[in-house]
């Protein structure tokens, strides 16, 4: 869709502005994004997305905190014994689906598996 487009939700946006660069600034810390493509298979405790993406406990918290107030995930409070706090993508965060399904193929184009084999 061109800028001049009726139907671009964009039309109006400062031309400078760039929706891609706005929302990389929300998803594109290293963190954040671990968050979101691990919580694409379904939900998952605190401490499970800890061990998965090997954050510390407080950066994680900041991660889950900005991807909540940005909509794209949400948190869940069991209190039974023990307290679980579990966290699963928004529907919104869930429209994230395709474009980790897409910078996964790119990536297995692009990217030489050989440099991330550990020794």
């Amino acid at each position: 869709m061109k800028a001049s487009d009726p139907d671009d939700p964009f039309a109006g946006v400062d031309p400078q502005a760039c929706p891609t660069a706005e929302t990389m600034d929300v998803i594109g810390t290293q963190w954040r994004l671990h968050v979101l493509h691990d919580l694409q298979e379904g939900e998952l405790r605190f401490n499970e997305l800890k061990e998965e993406i090997g954050a510390s406990s407080r950066t994680l918290s900041q991660a889950l905190d900005a991807l909540m107030d940005a909509g794209l995930v949400e948190k869940r409070m069991e209190e039974a014994a023990p307290v679980a706090t579990y966290y699963s993508l928004t529907e919104k965060g869930e429209g994230l689906g395709p474009v980790f399904d897409e910078l996964d193929a790119w990536a297995r184009e692009h990217v030489d598996p050989a440099e991330y084999v550990e020794e």
